[in-house]
C-alpha cells in the first residue's frame, strides 16, 4: 500500500485594519467645500427675475447672468477637480492597509 503524504498548506493571514482608511484628507475636504460654494455662488448670480410677457426684460442678457455666474460656477466645478486630486507634498505615506505587514 502507498502511503499517503499530505502537505500542511500554509495558510494566508488578511490584514486586518485597525482604523478606517479614508482616501481624502482634511485639507481635500476644506477644498472641496470652498468649491462647493464656489458653484452656488455661481448659480446664484445666474438667477433672477425671468421675463414677465407683457414687457421684454433687458436684465435677463446681463453680464453678470451671462458671463460672470457661469465662468464662476464653470471655475468651482474646475477646482472640485483639483481638490480631489490634491496631495501634500510632505505627505508620502500610503494609505492602503497592505503596506502595513512590511
Amino acid at each position: 500500500m502507498a502511503k499517503e503524504t499530505t502537505k500542511a498548506q500554509p495558510q494566508k493571514q488578511v490584514p486586518q485594519q485597525s482604523k478606517s482608511v479614508f482616501p481624502l484628507d482634511k485639507i481635500n475636504l476644506v477644498l472641496i467645500a470652498i468649491c462647493i460654494v464656489l458653484i452656488a455662488v455661481g448659480f446664484a448670480l445666474m438667477g433672477g427675475s425671468a421675463n414677465e410677457g407683457s414687457t421684454f426684460n433687458y436684465d435677463i442678457f446681463s453680464t453678470r447672468r451671462t458671463v460672470v455666474g457661469p465662468t464662476i460656477a464653470l471655475l468651482g466645478f474646475v477646482l472640485m477637480i483639483v481638490a480631489i486630486m490634491y496631495k501634500k507634498k510632505g505627505n508620502n505615506k500610503p494609505n492602503d492597509a497592505s503596506s502595513e505587514q512590511a
